[in-house]
């Protein structure tokens, strides 16, 4: 199995030999060590490590929390910050750049190997989420205007095509959505924001912070509600949306 590359940013060099030394006994590939926030951006641009260890109160223009914070604009590198010490203000910032972990100063060999592989470990599961809700929910965009615009949902073990002229409205079940078609329901793993971002605006509405609904699937507004053309359903319309759906409706 291969191997992590780790870039280690420690202005401290008998620390981050220390580390070094540790890491490579333990299998991984050591691509650099930087002394500074500025070093580091550069090599993780031309190295493109597959985790970085970050002392958070790295010296220089940069600290350990401003560099990854521009490291999180250009990339969703994992990041482990180390530490001896930090004040409460210092570990909020830090919390905010959302880090895979944390390496208190002075650690042991177990310190490390457990953060580094619950880092990587984490890292793998949330990218492939990720990449799995792009796949599942994005709109095949047709270069062609005559072909119908459609999402891919999961719907057991397939992913199903599903044109968005189907869709009657979507409703928000916690961590899931239920998209309802005139036939069929799919129940998916994603939030509602996610899902309207993928949806042809011209075509669909958020109408409260449970529904997205088919604009020419409304049958009639009978405020605070709208009738939808599928068995009569009553949908509330939220305060903070009323004014977005009688824009898209020229009602306003």
């Amino acid at each position: 199995m291969k191997k992590a590359n780790i870039l280690i940013v420690e202005d401290e060099n008998i620390v981050a030999k220390d580390i070094q030394y540790t890491l490579q006994k333990l299998g991984y590939n050591i691509i650099d060590i930087c002394s500074n926030g500025e070093k580091a951006i550069t090599s993780i641009r031309k190295k493109k490590p597959d985790l970085i260890l970050m002392d958070i109160m790295l010296k220089g223009k940069l600290t350990g929390i401003d560099t990854v914070r521009q490291i999180n604009k250009e990339t969703s590198i994992p990041v482990i910050y180390l530490t001896a010490y930090a004040d409460k203000d210092t570990l909020t910032k830090a919390k905010i750049t959302q880090p895979h972990g944390y390496i208190i100063k002075p650690f042991k060999e177990v310190d490390i190997r457990t953060a580094v592989e619950v880092a990587l470990y984490k890292h793998k599961k949330d990218e492939k989420v990720k990449n799995e809700r792009d796949l599942y929910y994005s709109i095949i965009k047709n270069e062609d205007k005559n072909l119908d615009s459609s999402i891919f949902v999961k719907s057991k073990y397939q992913l199903v095509k599903v044109k968005t002229k189907e869709i009657y409205f979507i409703e928000a079940l916690k961590d899931y959505v239920k998209i309802n078609t005139s036939d069929k329901r799919y129940i998916v793993h994603s939030t509602m924001k996610s899902i309207n971002e993928k949806l042809p605006g011209s075509e669909f509405s958020r109408v409260h912070r449970s529904f997205i609904v088919r604009l020419d699937k409304i049958l009639a507004i009978e405020f605070p509600n709208i009738i939808i053309d599928h068995e009569h359903k009553y949908i509330p319309i939220g305060n903070s949306y009323k004014e977005e759906l009688m824009n898209k409706l020229k009602l306003a």
